[in-house]
């Protein structure tokens, strides 16, 4: 399993090698000797990686580290990087990788060479780091600013005192402990805003699923990889949705209940009672929106929820094609059924995202840009929040069609989705819709 390094953010531990500063070489490889001790390697150029293709770093790649994101080493997987004359060379230790914030979208893979027998990784959106300028950057693009997501809101030393006021004012709703403890164990943060009592609140509803994605971060098969978070085990009636609902819209300031949760399945298959819930809720209250985060397969609980009087939608996809959206959500629905959701939704007036889950060297493949433009020319939804896929990346290209042809990059596929389109909001983030 991978091991968080304790490198500061700006520093390499004690004993690390120095940076030797050269014009042939700017850009240095790191690598993690076997304890988690993460060094650089003077002399050795820094890679990274799109699909399966490991290439140069270049500065035009690289932005500074962000403040909140942390380095991991990468176990059975040996570092790379290159020789002043462009020579791809493994280096003595294991690979690094940095783990970002949300906002941020990596741009390379890490660059590294599996050995034999090599398990898999957790659910992590592993990123190319490098040193440059006698600092660590990364290969990312910032992609959306909102201060309500930033890491330094939550986890707060009061945070257990309001759990106890909420669950004082709610005794009875075994919701209320199920959000507490995914805010107090798992460190959700819209299961914490429930609390901090403003923006968005999660309300998970659902413990079955419609799809089996190969990355679920809520329930994956044993012999895999843990899964970040445990999914919830009940069925909250109409009553106890609505009682939260009405608790949080009430009071918190750009007020926001979304049902599906990281620590669900897909809430579309509890549309009895969510619509029930929506009901109860705006019959005492019209403040604030209500969200669904949603794969969207089952069109016919999409309606149910939209009819009861539904705000915003967002859209779980990876892909425009079918043969890859399939590979996948390993789901028993289709694309077809995805597109039709989507379609009703916006035929009803209602706000659409999509949470589209990215990796470098897919999404940005010319035969996924072009189905894109297709999707879009065909459902023109309001926004695209882009988000980093955590998965092993061999794993993945493993389950997922070859490419049929070269890639954009990242920078260019985000530009020419603006450009062909651009009331389209790119962003990473669900925003609060002024209705």
């Amino acid at each position: 399993m991978a091991k968080k390094s304790n490198t500061g953010r700006k520093g390499r531990n004690a004993g690390a090698g120095s940076v030797v500063r050269r014009p042939d070489c700017e850009i240095t490889a790191l690598y993690a000797d076997e304890n988690g001790e993460i060094f650089d390697a003077p002399g050795i150029g820094g890679v990274g990686r799109i699909g399966g293709d490991i290439r140069p770093l270049t500065p035009e790649d690289l932005i500074p580290l962000p403040e909140s994101a942390d380095l991991m080493f990468l176990p059975e997987r040996q570092a790379m990087g290159t020789t002043p004359d462009g020579e791809l060379i493994p280096l003595t230790g294991q690979a690094v990788a940095a783990i970002l914030p949300a906002g941020y979208t990596r741009t390379m893979l890490p660059g590294f060479q599996m050995q034999e027998g090599a398990g898999r990784l957790p659910l992590y959106g592993y990123t190319a780091v490098a040193v440059y300028r006698d600092e660590l950057y990364v290969a990312a693009a910032y992609t959306d600013e909102n201060h309500k997501w930033d890491p330094e809101n939550y986890n707060t030393h009061d945070l257990k005192k309001l759990v106890k006021q909420v669950k004082k004012d709610l005794p009875h709703n075994p919701l209320v402990e199920h959000l507490a403890n995914c805010s107090l164990e798992w460190h959700c943060c819209t299961a914490e805003n429930l609390f901090y009592r403003r923006w968005e609140c999660g309300i998970p509803t659902s413990p079955v699923c419609n799809a089996n994605c190969f990355g679920c971060i809520s329930l994956q098969p044993a012999e895999c990889c843990p899964s970040p978070q445990s999914r919830i085990k009940f069925r909250p009636t109409p009553e106890e949705i609505a009682e939260i609902g009405i608790y949080h819209l009430e009071t918190a300031p750009e007020g926001i209940v979304s049902f599906g949760q990281g620590c669900e399945g897909e809430p579309s298959l509890a549309a009895d009672n969510i619509s029930a819930g929506i009901r109860l809720i705006r019959a005492k209250t019209d403040k604030g929106q209500i969200n669904i985060n949603t794969n969207a397969g089952y069109t016919e609980g999409i309606k149910k929820i939209v009819d009861a009087g539904l705000d915003t939608m967002r859209v779980s996809i990876i892909s425009a094609i079918p043969e890859s959206y399939d590979a996948y959500y390993r789901s028993s629905y289709s694309l077809e059924d995805v597109k039709a959701s989507i379609r009703y939704a916006l035929g009803h007036g209602i706000y659409v995202s999509l949470n589209m889950l990215y990796f470098p060297g897919f999404n940005d493949r010319l035969e996924e840009l072009a189905a894109w433009k297709e999707f879009f020319r065909e459902l023109p939804v309001q926004m695209i929040q882009v988000r980093n896929l955590n998965i092993d990346p061999d794993a993945f290209l493993s389950i997922m069609p070859p490419p049929q042809s070269g890639y954009t990059g990242t920078a260019a596929f985000l530009q020419e989705l603006h450009g062909a389109f651009p009331e389209l909001v790119i962003g990473s983030f669900s925003h609060y819709v002024e209705g």
